[in-house]
């Protein structure tokens, strides 16, 4: 693969994706390869997340209403398809068709019709609900703030839904969405400086290089920087928040700006990303946030809605519907940052969520999917002018110059050096040691062959 030189502040916005701050990505051999067994049997096929999510599209459009969900089971590396009881032909399509087969009471146009009524009823800041697959009911979520009558209000909605319909938990944290502290991308707004994750480098409709990151983020700001004090790089093209989805388009305002489809997952590592996804339940998913760098989890529901205390209204909500949910932990600042897979599918962006990288909780994430086929956007070349291939990183780049295109700011191997010149005002990276182009000294397209792309690693989690 070979790369155009590109100056320095470009080479981290092709990047692609923020790194992680201090922790490292080790990349394990062919850890999800895929095992396409076409038996013609009715034994459930083993295959790779990605493709269980291609196989649940087909059969959710097969079976017709008899489709009642399905998600990944990663321990056998099966899909599991819910059918409604009592049709011996659905069951036995489904299992020619290489899944598990699943039969269940509640329909997916039963729970629909359930989230419907949450929204009519018990659209209260602070809550979100989601289908669970796993239990065939919808798993309805409360965060701290929703006490007293909200909480009685909720419940007793659950309640009316019926028995079996609907489950209710309790979250420690409060939901929100994750849009300050230290991120990749800067710009300035009403009340100070707002700070985000870039997403996805993408290309516009049109052919201009684009990235995508956070609705709120776009709906909090017109003009982004690559640092703090740094003039503006890009400007939003479209933004949608609250509604169906968080994502914004953010076109380069340099047109030659050359952005590399690939999440830099530190230390001179990068997974290219190839395609965009759909989530599946049960599938493992790596998030990068400049905030709290990488770390894995599992997808726990799709077409979540998610209700946020306004920020503009006090006694308003934010209401967010089609979202992704999942465990993986995120903070503030990791707004828009990069959701995909390991063998290098894009698959949302963050959202927001409850929770931190120490206790855990609940995050929502805008489908990649979704946000292209609004946009009008395609995903970028892979690896296209990520730096000098193998080539020194500019020595004389601080910290704050290298954030940008997803990458930390500061977010280096915390054992870099970093630019003396640097002060703690240039941003949260400057306090970590030397920006993304500065990884080992190698620039941020210096990623020494180990994309998952290359099919020669893969990733782990980092905790």
């Amino acid at each position: 693969m070979s790369h155009k030189r590109i100056p320095k502040r470009k080479a981290a916005i092709a990047a692609g994706s923020v790194v992680a701050l201090g922790a490292a990505a080790i990349l394990l051999p062919n850890a999800m390869a895929s095992q396409d067994n076409s038996s013609t049997d009715a034994a459930p096929r083993t295959m790779k997340a990605t493709d269980a999510s291609d196989l649940a599209a087909q059969l959710q459009g097969q079976l017709g209403q008899a489709f009642a969900g399905s998600y990944y089971d990663s321990a056998s590396r099966q899909l599991v398809v819910n059918v409604i009881s009592g049709d011996n032909n659905v069951v036995a399509q489904a299992k020619k068709a290489g899944a598990k087969v699943r039969e269940v009471s509640n329909s997916l146009a039963a729970l629909k019709a359930g989230a419907q009524t949450l929204k009519a009823k018990a659209t209260i800041p602070g809550t979100a609900w989601a289908v669970d697959p796993k239990t065939n009911k919808l798993a309805v979520t409360a965060d701290s703030t929703v006490t007293g009558a909200n909480w009685d209000r909720l419940t007793s909605t659950v309640k009316s839904l019926g028995d079996g319909m609907a489950t209710v938990k309790k979250s420690s944290g409060t939901f929100k969405t994750l849009i300050s502290g230290g991120d990749a991308i800067f710009a300035q707004a009403d009340g100070g400086t707002v700070r985000c994750s870039l997403g996805f480098n993408v290309k516009a409709s049109d052919g201009s290089p684009a990235f995508l990151t956070a609705g709120h983020c776009g709906v909090a700001a017109k003009q982004w920087s690559d640092s703090q004090t740094g003039q503006p790089i890009a400007t939003v093209d479209q933004a949608t928040f609250p509604g169906n989805g968080d994502f914004s388009l953010v076109k380069y305002d340099d047109p030659n700006t050359q952005a590399a489809s690939e999440v830099n997952t530190g230390e001179g590592q990068a997974v290219q990303i190839t395609q965009a996804a759909d989530a599946t339940v049960g599938e493992q998913v790596f998030r990068m946030g400049s905030t709290t760098g990488l770390h894995d989890g599992t997808v726990t529901g799709l077409d979540a809605t998610v209700n946020f205390q306004s920020e503009t209204d006090p006694n308003g909500v934010d209401t967010v519907t089609g979202l992704i949910q999942t465990d993986v932990c995120a903070e503030a600042g990791d707004s828009g940052g990069s959701l995909f897979t390991q063998d290098g599918a894009a698959v949302g962006m963050t959202s927001g969520g409850s929770g931190d990288c120490t206790s855990g909780g609940e995050t929502f994430f805008q489908p990649v999917t979704a946000a292209l086929q609004a946009t009008g956007a395609t995903l970028g070349d892979p690896g296209a002018g990520a730096g000098d291939q193998g080539g020194a990183a500019d020595q004389s780049a601080s910290a704050g110059d290298q954030a940008g295109g997803g990458d930390a700011v500061g977010g280096g191997d915390a054992s870099a050096t970093a630019d003396p010149s640097a002060t703690a005002s240039d941003g949260s990276g400057d306090q970590s040691g030397a920006g993304a182009g500065d990884q080992s000294g190698a620039g941020a397209g210096d990623q020494s062959g180990n994309g998952a792309g290359d099919g020669s690693s893969s990733l782990t989690e980092t905790h």
